[in-house]
């Protein structure tokens, strides 16, 4: 889904600044990521704005229902449409080929929020099918003598690995 592309651009693009800059590129640099391991991964800030990413592919050119059939928006009965996240690190999830097809978003807030958002499946997005950092992981897996791979729970200690070599 060319959406998925433009809405995992669209929040690294919101971590180049502002609050994405501040707070999410903040987070991801305590947390031992390098400049360049953050843009290879496509990792983002989906703004505080509810209604960023939609207005922002609105104005691209993207159909309303593509935005909620692809899980990035929801709209509500009295016909308001949202950004499904707001306000969180984004993780994007890729297919095998590189696709963003999902995402994995994260709140830096404590309290009575729920730490995780994700992506809801889809026709392109079965999670039960999907591991994080997998398509970067593949060819490593294919090559190496007894075809093994390390399993993190997190996102973050997938990628600090795969960092590391």
């Amino acid at each position: 889904m060319l959406v998925m592309d433009f809405a995992q651009k669209f929040y690294a693009g919101s971590l180049r600044s502002g609050e994405g800059l501040n707070v999410g590129h903040a987070y991801y640099k305590s947390r031992g990521l390098e400049d360049q391991t953050i843009e290879e991964y496509g990792l983002g800030w989906a703004p505080s704005s509810r209604t960023a990413l939609y207005d922002a592919a609105l104005a691209a050119g993207y159909k309303e229902e593509y935005l909620i059939e692809a899980g990035l928006c929801l709209k509500y009965d009295d016909g308001r449409v949202v950004d499904r996240f707001h306000e969180r690190i984004t993780f994007p999830i890729h297919s095998l080929n590189g696709r963003t097809i999902a995402f994995s978003c994260r709140t830096l807030k404590t309290g009575d929020v729920a730490k995780y958002v994700n992506s809801p499946e889809t026709l392109v997005f079965k999670k039960s099918n999907v591991l994080f950092g997998f398509d970067k992981a593949a060819g490593n897996i294919a090559k190496s003598a007894h075809r093994e791979a390390i399993v993190c729970e997190g996102q973050i200690d997938t990628i600090r690995l795969h960092a590391s070599g």
